[in-house]
């Protein structure tokens, strides 16, 4: 053996695979999984009892739509109930066959709400029997299903995802499809089932109302997990930036038809601009508006934002922040932001109607008719000589066809994308940021060569550089800087000097630079320092919040909800949503309750078909949280020296005492009583 070379010898693999170190580190279930199965949220008080019944509520009143009476005649005049302690009954006693099944997108703490219905229908009788159907709706119709066991119940407490059984978006909407799930259900004798029975969606935008403006459900769960998970994300992003100082980072997070998730990752995060979508809706152009009152006339295009005014916001926010130094940033949009822009609703409801109309029209997909952009187009431009019977003239006119074209054409493709499963338009499909940030350089770069765009030059950088060349810095900054007199911290350089030649030409007439004479390194360096660079990274936040693992809030918020569900199918309830009332005060005033869901359901175009569905709920810009978001816009974009406002939400735990028992938005809000705040 070689001196100093150790002895090699063969690593007995098997052994290694036994050692008990190897297996913890290689296992499925980490510490913290063990942990978040381990846990048990709390239980409202009502739960602590016997067993529940059912008290009807008149107090809340609800506006029905004459469509939904018409469709849903036996449960349309069903009431809120209230989930009181009672005594246990035989029916309570009894021994229950419950089916549970997911549908649509996930959101964290869906297991829970499985789990806490398993738990209260053993625990009223231990023969009790919970049965998933799998991948959503289809399993109801093809009759496929697992019974959900301790083990499998347990495996999944406090997870995020759909996992367990999985989910889908098949509709039964056919009488076909009614018939096979009416046997499956008839078949295995399930005294329940447990579809729409719960406020879902991590947009944030299932949240109830009566008529009178009270508040029964204040939010959808799955929403504070995902908003934490965006957060969490993009404060990394804040802090990146922030030590990087070169790059603008722009963050879509999901969120098509309402803006809460954008709402609140601001107040999570103090992100420097974040675009509220139905805020930008009510915005109105008054110069606009004065001067067609001038020449007489209205201007109706001032109201509503424009994509082109949208830019240059946005252009406003990184020109403010530059002239202080700071090349960086970072802005939150919500995915559904085009939605909100007048110009390309527009766009969006006469393209809806031209491709409906097609599919209707000729019984084929307009989408595989014409699967190049090119050949869209073109049967865009036919409808102007050839319009079909049916439509209306100006569907598709000259106006439409030019503002079309000045799009850029992955935008053009965008907006002729298929459809989502509703028939909707699917904006996390479009590049929204890109569409922005393609307005915004190509505003920026307009603003820098009128000498309005700047990085903003520290004053005693300045001096210490000019200083360390033996230049006279107080001379030279008059020539230089427009606002040298100025007590200021940053120095901004003339709008006239946008060039090494426009540079050289200030400094000849200020008589400090001889014809030719090269121009000193010193100045040329703050020149340099002073020419901005737009860098961007793009992110978007979708996806990775519906799997996440829920918070405290959704975990607890869940598990009653199950609970709730369980009191609601014992009572014999149907046609009701499982809810939680108080949801905005704090857990020690949670209230479980059931919403009659038939009175909430409003007609929606859906593939080109008004059907019935629950109507969505968007950010009121009256409520104390966008107001409070409104109120900080300016120091949240921090555009003077020193530090940004940046706000570090911290890791999503259930072991942590600090942990936040509500989303900001309900805290926020809960301070609204009585139509004021308090």
């Amino acid at each position: 053996m070689e001196v100093g070379v150790p002895d090699k010898t063969d690593i007995d693999i098997q052994t290694l695979l036994k050692n008990p170190e190897v297996q913890s580190v290689v296992s499925s279930v980490s510490q913290v999984m063990e942990a978040r199965q381990a846990y048990r949220p709390a239980v409202c008080s009502v739960f602590s009892g016997e067993a529940t019944k059912l008290d009807i509520s008149d107090d809340y009143r609800f506006e029905i739509d004459k469509d939904a009476r018409a469709a849903l005649p036996r449960i349309i005049d069903n009431k809120v109930q209230v989930v009181a302690p009672c005594t246990k009954t035989d029916q309570h006693a009894k021994a229950f066959q419950i089916g549970i099944v997911f549908s649509g997108g996930p959101a964290p703490g869906g297991h829970n709400v499985i789990a806490g219905l398993y738990d209260a229908a053993k625990r009223a009788n231990p023969d009790s029997r919970l049965f998933g159907f799998l991948v959503g709706p289809d399993g109801i119709i093809e009759g496929e299903f697992v019974e959900l066991d301790d083990r499998l119940i347990d495996h999944y407490r406090n997870l995020g995802g759909f996992a367990m059984i999985k989910t889908g978006r098949t509709k039964i909407d056919t009488s076909e499809k009614m018939a096979l799930s009416r046997k499956t259900i008839w078949e295995m004798g399930l005294d329940a089932l447990v579809v729409v029975g719960v406020p879902k969606t991590i947009d944030g935008d299932i949240q109830v109302r009566d008529a009178d403006g009270r508040v029964l459900c204040a939010m959808s769960f799955g929403f504070h997990t995902a908003a934490r998970a965006f957060s969490l994300a993009i404060s990394n992003l804040c802090t990146d930036c922030s030590s990087d100082i070169k790059y603008w980072h722009i963050c879509k997070v999901m969120g098509r038809v309402a803006s809460h998730l954008a709402l609140e990752v601001a107040l999570q995060t103090h992100a420097n601009l974040t675009l509220i979508g139905e805020d930008l809706a009510d915005y109105v152009d008054t110069q606009r508006l004065e001067k067609a009152r001038q020449e007489g006339e209205v201007d109706f295009t001032a109201y509503g934002m424009t994509l082109r005014h949208l830019s240059r916001l946005i252009c406003d926010a990184v020109v403010r922040r530059a002239a202080v130094g700071k090349n960086y940033g970072l802005i939150v949009i919500p995915e559904g932001i085009l939605e909100f822009i007048n110009e390309i609703e527009v766009f969006i409801i006469k393209l809806n109607t031209i491709i409906a109309d097609y599919n209707d029209r000729h019984d084929r997909d307009f989408h595989t008719s014409f699967p190049r952009l090119v050949d869209k187009l073109e049967y865009l431009r036919r409808l102007f000589r050839d319009m079909p019977k049916g439509l209306a003239p100006n569907v598709w006119n000259a106006r439409d066809d030019e503002l079309f074209n000045d799009l850029p054409p992955f935008f053009q493709e965008g907006l002729l994308t298929e459809r989502d499963s509703h028939g909707n338009f699917q904006f996390s499909q479009v590049q929204t940021e890109k569409v922005l940030l393609g307005l915004v350089e190509e505003y920026l770069d307009i603003l820098r060569d009128q000498g309005r765009y700047k990085m903003g030059i520290n004053r005693a950088y300045y001096r210490k550089i000019l200083s360390g060349a033996g230049l006279d810095a107080d001379s030279y900054g008059e020539i230089l800087f427009k606002d040298y007199g100025k007590s200021n911290e940053y120095l901004l350089i003339r709008d006239s000097i946008i060039s090494r030649r426009t540079l050289r030409a200030a400094l000849e007439q200020a008589g400090v630079l001889a014809e030719k004479e090269e121009i000193h390194s010193a100045i040329l360096k703050i020149y340099k320092a002073s020419v901005p660079k737009f860098k961007t990274q793009t992110h978007f936040y979708g996806y990775d919040g519906r799997g996440s693992d829920p918070t405290q809030f959704d975990c607890t918020y869940t598990y009653n909800l199950g609970l709730t569900v369980f009191s609601l199918v014992s009572n014999g309830a149907t046609g009701q949503m499982a809810a939680i009332r108080n949801l905005e005060h704090g857990f020690e005033r949670w209230e479980p309750i059931g919403i009659p869901i038939a009175p909430l359901m409003r007609l929606e175009e859906r593939k080109g078909k008004l059907t019935l569905v629950l109507e969505k709920s968007i950010v009121d810009v009256t409520t104390p949280a966008f107001q409070v978001v409104k109120s900080h816009r300016e120091k949240w974009l921090a555009d003077l020296p020193g530090e940004d406002q940046y706000r570090h939400p911290g890791q999503i735990r259930l072991d942590n005492e600090h942990e936040e028992d509500r989303p900001i938005t309900l805290r926020l809000n809960a301070l609204l009583q009585n139509d004021r705040v308090t």
